[in-house]
């Protein structure tokens, strides 16, 4: 049964690398046996990353945002190992605006980051997984894939879109062996859910919202995303797997 899980001989690339989940969902990958590119913006905790992850690491300091630069990234993150057979849409932003307040500069960076970087940049690395026969997509959803919370409009549409593009990549690539799923995380401490950690009383009260009683830890991530990525989900495609200790059940 652990051959269904072992990435030995397959390359992945995870955006948002640099920190939280997706830093998380490259260290995972690895000590699974893929060789992985970490791609974010910020290049000293890229470089802390690799150095803890060995042979098996590599980075890509790139804006996957940046809708100008996806050729060029799509050729850096296949320059070390090969193109990628798995990838992982870890990068996202939350604004957090009001929707009285919501402006044309955030709703830009918002939908840019968690939306259309990841097609743009899956459209152009799904041509050698095709080639292939096997690939593995897994993007980042959230709790607000589901629920609206305050100050979230934007943040929420981003994520409701993720939902329904999810849907339609493995529509459109499943047939050629390309799965495409989502995770949606619940409430885990990361650089994103500061605000929310920052405040004791919401902590536990997101806490309490849950079945299983606790907000997430990074290590709640690891089991569904090497299922995600791995043969082990040779028939699972289009669907958003709520990593959420219960929070959307009740």
């Amino acid at each position: 049964m652990r051959s269904l899980f072992d990435l030995t001989g397959h390359v992945a690339c995870v955006t948002g690398a640099s920190s939280g989940l997706g830093r998380r969902a490259a260290t995972v990958l690895a000590a699974a046996g893929a060789k992985v590119v970490g791609v974010a913006r910020r290049e000293a905790e890229l470089a802390v990353w690799a150095s803890e992850t060995g042979e098996g690491g590599a980075t890509v300091t790139a804006d996957v945002a940046d809708r100008d630069g996806i050729e060029a990234l799509a050729e850096a993150v296949a320059r070390p190992f090969g193109s990628p057979d798995i990838l992982v849409h870890a990068a996202g932003v939350n604004t957090r605006e009001a929707a009285d307040e919501v402006t044309v500069e955030g709703w830009d960076k918002t939908l840019a980051l968690n939306l259309t970087a990841p097609f743009f940049l899956s459209q152009r690395l799904v041509p050698a997984m095709k080639a292939k026969g096997w690939g593995r997509i897994v993007n980042f959803a959230s709790l607000q894939t589901e629920r609206a919370f305050p100050g979230g409009i934007a943040y929420g549409a981003s994520k409701g879109g993720i939902g329904q593009l999810t849907r339609a990549m493995a529509e459109a690539w499943s047939g050629d062996g390309i799965n495409c799923n989502a995770i949606g995380p619940g409430f885990f401490r990361t650089e994103l859910t500061a605000a929310v950690f920052a405040d004791p009383a919401r902590a536990a009260r997101n806490a309490a919202q849950t079945c299983i009683g606790r907000n997430g830890e990074p290590e709640d991530i690891d089991g569904p995303l090497l299922f995600l990525c791995s043969d082990a989900s040779a028939y699972v495609t289009g669907q958003v797997l709520m990593v959420d200790g219960g929070f959307t059940a009740k």
